[in-house]
């Protein structure tokens, strides 16, 4: 029997004027929390439906906010507090809790399906690591078959060095990776108008809408 894989949804609650401030200037305040909540419904529906594993939904700044709950409700997903510290502190704490091989990712990928998700479960059966890289230079996706805190220390995250210095870590630990094929993710104003054109559905219509409720 395949091992199962846990699945750590890092999100960040969809509050006007906290989510997604990059795209405050192109959708305003209301619109850029709507489109926040779109993509983290798509997220938990896409990792619920691969049915690899659990699936814990880590929110920030905590676990109640409407949306998160009625995911729990929807979709059957444990809830979490991110715990404090930077990006990569958090994304550790993920990979700690899980019992076992453990894949985490964010919200900002539409491009992420339930394929992906198990063709990264079924790669860590041969290698410690998997990631698929995002075309800024970060990623999109990393799983682990047991944590690796050297990989999450000290990096300057949200630079498009993310990935490189991940490379560079995995190298120095000896550790065995594999790098699916690159995804992108939605971060700034540009990357609307590749959102529209291959997932128009995220941008109504709930977008525009406020969505903190």
């Amino acid at each position: 029997m395949a091992e199962r894989t846990a699945i750590a949804v890092l999100a960040r609650a969809p509050v006007a004027g906290h989510a997604k401030s990059r795209l405050i200037p192109a959708l305003g305040a209301e619109g850029a929390a709507a489109l926040q909540a779109r993509l983290i419904e798509r997220t938990v529906a896409t990792a619920a439906s691969a049915r690899i594993g659990p699936v814990t939904l880590w929110a920030a700044p905590d676990e109640t906010h409407p949306l998160f709950r009625a995911m729990r409700r929807q979709f059957g997903v444990a809830l979490a507090r991110q715990p404090d510290g930077d990006l990569g502190a958090r994304m550790h704490a993920a990979v700690g809790a899980a019992d076992g091989h453990a894949l985490v990712i964010g919200t900002d990928c539409p491009a992420l399906t339930a394929d992906h998700l198990h063709l990264a479960a079924a790669t860590l059966r041969n290698y410690d690591v998997v990631v698929i890289p995002a075309d800024d230079g970060g990623y999109v996706l990393i799983g682990l078959r047991q944590p690796q805190a050297a990989l999450f220390e000290g990096i300057e995250w949200g630079k498009e060095t993310v990935m490189a210095e991940t490379r560079r870590r995995l190298q120095s630990l000896t550790l065995s990776w594999r790098e699916l094929l690159t995804l992108w993710d939605v971060d700034t104003p540009h990357d609307l108008e590749r959102l529209q054109r291959e997932q128009p559905l995220l941008c109504r219509p709930r977008l525009g809408r406020n969505d903190d409720r």
